[in-house]
């Protein structure tokens, strides 16, 4: 059995990394939106967990279910149907649709598969991070599976966990982009 690389649940509860993020949007004076799939609220979570977010995030929409991609955030039927909901198209879109609902200078989105079975053709621990803004737009694609964390719902977590971090870091990048570009 392969050893699952686990990060500590002190690591969990840390919370530098949406703490520079709410502190490097109030800073610079931007907003921040969110549109989730595979980590529930997980995102919007973490930064609403730090004082001050308020005056930094808009909204965090959670679209589990394809039906609510399209009617939330503006995803195109023809772009599940193509290239399903576990897609870089997917995460874009989300992105693209959470920021125009909202108003929000950035829009970070995420979508994937956290297990604990492969879903429509995608393996466990595919995902996608989108991120749009008025100077950046990224779309990541993030293969977090083939650990054996001992129980699949542990896998689980840790997936949706590191995703979080991802699409945190994503915006703290984009942030600092836009003050190097200033």
């Amino acid at each position: 059995m392969e050893n699952f690389d686990w990060i500590s649940y002190d690591k969990m509860m840390d919370k530098s990394l949406q703490t520079q993020v709410v502190h490097a949007l109030s800073e610079a004076g931007l907003t921040l939106a969110t549109a989730e799939s595979c980590t529930g609220g997980l995102i919007a979570a973490r930064i609403t967990d730090v004082s001050g977010s308020s005056a930094v995030f808009h909204c965090g929409m959670v679209t589990y279910s394809n039906d609510m991609k399209i009617k939330m955030l503006g995803v195109r039927p023809e772009t599940l149907r193509d290239f399903s909901a576990v897609s870089a198209e997917t995460a874009k879109e989300m992105a693209d649709g959470v920021r125009q609902f909202s108003g929000a200078d950035i829009a970070v989105a995420v979508t994937g598969n956290a297990g604990p079975e492969p879903s429509e053709g995608k393996p466990v621990g595919e995902v996608y991070i989108s991120l749009c803004c008025g100077w950046h737009q990224v779309t990541l694609r993030k293969e977090l599976g083939g650990r054996n964390a001992g129980q699949k719902e542990d896998l689980r977590q840790q997936i949706r966990f590191l995703v979080s971090d991802a699409a945190l870091q994503l915006v703290l990048d984009a942030i600092r982009m836009r003050g190097e570009n200033k």
